[in-house]
């Protein structure tokens, strides 16, 4: 099974299924000599891990973070960083009605035709408890780049959006609410529409913003490795993720060029950052900003139509523990993947101007 690892000098790869023993992933290519900050570390997944509020998962799982390799007395040495997390709290039995079964939008149909076999509790390697190993290696890398200040914060909620600008929004407020949304006004409203569509036994999408500041010029490598091009393929590959826009985006192309161009001050800055902070592919010293989509997640409540490993046509219904709505515990895990991208792009950096 390829496709397994992430970055170029700062690379992540992980391992283990939602509901085996554990997940866990290495870090090679982390600098020796970076004291770490451990229990930053563990807040950052405990931002992630289910069951920290009644619009969430209700799976009991502590995600206690333990390091076997790389680190010592706190330090990094340089060498690949080892670590697990337990899974504590499977219920796989709440997957036993589905297994000859294809629940419609998840991976198991896509994944019994790649590989012949599915581990069909939880969507075993498909399953969102992965990014949980992202986060971790987020975490780290956060510290590694500790200059550069990365938040992400729930921007909509269905049809809820917050309409302020992020420069207008408190962003130290991002986890004064279980949404994790700034405007404390609509973040009532999304919560109350989430604990709505739950009752209902369904689901819903949102879009998560995420900002970057303190980012030096020049980080990016054109053509193919454009930093904007690797932020978006981070971000695709979280679960559920269905776009990805950075600056103006889409409205963009509603625009004339004379409106939409980020004209210059005399400092190199510009008076307007419609390009989201990057140009040419490369970071022009702006804040850099982007916007991602989730759908609804693909286990409801409710019975639905599909067909079995036969092909024959069943009802099926979704038992268990599950999100109404991912994006609450997907704004630790932009905010990783953000901080990878930006990691591998300084220590390549570094690289290039030797």
């Amino acid at each position: 099974m390829a496709g397994n690892s992430f970055g170029k000098i700062f690379k992540l790869s992980t391992f283990g299924e939602s509901h085996g023993v554990a997940i866990g992933g290495i870090i090679d290519g982390c600098p020796s000599g970076l004291k770490l900050n451990l229990e930053a570390i563990q807040n950052e997944l405990d931002r992630r891990k289910p069951g920290q509020s009644k619009i969430v998962t209700q799976r009991k799982e502590p995600d206690i973070v333990e390091f076997y390799s790389g680190v010592f007395e706190g330090v990094t040495t340089g060498t690949p960083i080892g670590f697990v997390i337990k899974n504590t709290n499977q219920k796989s039995k709440d997957y036993s009605h589905i297994k000859d079964v294809y629940r419609p939008s998840h991976a198991d149909y896509t994944y019994d035709k790649k590989y012949g076999v599915r581990d069909y509790r939880g969507g075993g390697r498909s399953s969102a408890r992965e990014t949980a190993c992202r986060v971790v290696a987020g975490a780290i890398a956060k510290q590694l780049i500790h200059k550069v200040e990365i938040r992400a914060f729930t921007s909509s909620v269905g049809d809820i959006f917050v309409e302020q600008p992020y420069q207008n929004l408190d962003l130290n407020a991002i986890e004064n609410n279980a949404i994790r949304c700034p405007d404390e006004a609509i973040a009532k409203k999304m919560i109350s529409k989430i604990e709505a569509i739950k009752k209902e036994g369904d689901t819903i999408g949102g879009t998560i913003t995420c900002v970057i500041k303190n980012v030096p010029a020049g980080l990016g490598e054109p053509v193919f490795d454009k930093l904007h091009a690797e932020l978006g393929k981070a971000m695709l590959s979280i679960n559920a993720v269905k776009g990805f826009e950075y600056g103006s985006g889409f409205c963009g192309s509603r625009m004339k060029g004379s409106a939409h161009n980020d004209k210059f001050n005399k400092d190199g800055s510009t008076q307007t950052n419609l390009s989201g902070g990057v140009q040419g592919g490369i970071s022009n010293g702006m804040d850099i900003y982007f916007r991602v989509a989730f759908k609804p997640v693909a286990t409801t409540l409710q019975k639905q139509e599909t067909i079995n490993s036969k092909g024959e046509t069943v009802q099926m219904q979704g038992k268990g523990r599950h999100d109404p709505c991912v994006v609450p515990r997907a704004v630790p895990i932009v905010e990783a993947m953000a901080a990878l991208v930006l990691a591998d792009y300084f220590l390549l950096d570094k690289i290039t101007r030797l």
